[in-house]
């Protein structure tokens, strides 16, 4: 007989006659897209930019140059949005550092840190000096994706001092946001954002959003956070269009709309989020602000899974196992389970314990089965069905699961300290 895999916090069809994989809550794991705000501004630098990988992360470098600093870890990802605290008063910007502005500039920027380098001043070492003559956005852009710090913070001064160029302003946030060769100052990355932000540079809005929603450079702000999203949404920034739909999805700062969600999450999704392809499909699946339809919702879980997010992976390989939306394939789902189970996430490995449990789509093999649910169960994921089949094992195969699962007992125990 085969067993039911049912999810923890879902009932299925028990007695239907197949292995059933449930999902359990899909909408409780969306999360908040965390972009690059330099990522997403020299995408529309140049089309050479533009069709070039973007590397925020310099690469190794071999020769008589100085290795870039290192640059931090980054943010972990905020939790869904609560409810917001009070509002503050945004900071005014301290005394003018930068050169006299043209027309339209405003009369103060932030200051800049003593030990930075001055507009056309003098580098630090290891660092090219920064062209006299010709001083372009790409270049500043270029200098920072090759780990030229320093020469990348002297052009952006420049450019944002002399031409008053949004996304210099923007390169000069980031810069401060991630501690690349200044100090890192929250405050002064927010200020530079918000100068880019008022003149229509959409990275800039979309990272000073995410500094309200986190918290950075001031108290954590949902009312401020929303107001940036809905403007980097309004300038056509995809990612800002998948974090507005979760304010509209959560009903806090906005009234719940999930039609608006929907809509919001289409844009993005359409334009590669992955993050709202599965949003979209949590949607469609459960047919909340858009009519229900199991084939759209594995289409777009598909999509979600091959540009590599983990909960779609392990949706995905579930609709392929029960045949939901899509065609029945369960060797494929089997396949694509052991990937998300060897990325970590503890449903997949419990699903993948009970596949090889019961030999649907691989070979039947009781140890690796036991072994995956050693790592589950470890990871807070139990099941009562899994624990009778491991019971009935001899001491020899339980052994031998034991001794496969310690390496990745150990490695989620290192990824947790």
């Amino acid at each position: 007989m085969c067993p039911y895999l049912e999810a923890q916090s879902m009932a299925g069809p028990k007695g239907t006659g197949h292995l059933w994989l449930g999902t359990g809550d899909m909408i409780a794991k969306l999360r908040p897209v965390l972009l690059a705000a330099v990522a997403a501004a020299a995408i529309v630098l140049s089309p050479a930019l533009a069709q070039a990988p973007i590397e925020i992360t310099p690469p190794a470098q071999s020769g008589a140059r100085p290795a870039a600093p290192k640059p931090k870890a980054p943010a972990a990802k905020p939790k869904t949005p609560k409810t917001p605290r009070a509002q503050v008063a945004r900071p005014k910007a301290p005394a003018p550092a930068a050169p006299s502005a043209p027309a339209g500039e405003p009369a103060e920027k932030p200051k800049e840190e003593q030990s930075s380098p001055a507009a056309g001043g003098t580098p630090a070492r290891g660092d090219p000096a920064a062209p006299a003559a010709i001083v372009t956005i790409q270049s500043a852009f270029a200098f920072y994706q090759r780990g030229y710090y320093a020469t990348a913070f002297s052009l952006a001064t420049r450019l944002a001092g002399e031409e008053a160029n949004p996304r210099a302003m923007a390169l000069l946030g980031e810069i401060y946001a991630n501690g690349f060769g200044v100090p890192q100052d929250f405050q002064k990355a927010q200020q530079w954002y918000r100068l880019a932000a008022e003149r229509g540079d959409p990275a800039a809005t979309f990272a000073l959003a995410m500094l309200h929603l986190e918290g950075r450079g001031g108290p954590r702000d949902l009312a401020a956070a929303a107001k940036e999203l809905e403007a980097a949404t309004k300038l056509g920034l995809p990612a800002a269009a998948y974090d507005l739909g979760l304010l509209y999805l959560q009903g806090q700062e906005f009234p719940q709309d999930f039609a608006h969600a929907a809509e919001l999450f289409r844009r993005a999704a359409d334009a590669g989020v992955v993050e709202a392809q599965y949003a979209l499909a949590t949607l469609y699946k459960e047919g909340r602000g858009v009519p229900q339809d199991p084939t759209e919702s594995a289409r777009l879980l598909g999509l979600a899974s091959r540009g590599g997010n983990l909960d779609a992976q392990v949706e995905y390989a579930i609709a392929l196992f029960n045949g939901s939306g899509v065609a029945t394939d369960e060797a494929a789902a089997a396949a694509l389970m052991r990937k998300a189970a060897t990325r970590g996430s503890p449903v997949a490995q419990n699903r993948l314990a009970r596949i090889l449990a019961a030999g649907r789509g691989v070979p039947l093999n009781p140890v690796e089965a036991a072994q995956w649910h050693i790592v589950a169960k470890a990871a807070g994921l139990s099941d009562s069905w899994l624990d009778e089949f491991v019971a009935k094992l001899s001491p020899a195969e339980r052994e031998a699961a034991e001794k496969a699962a310690k390496p990745w007992l150990a490695a989620a125990t290192a990824s947790r300290s």
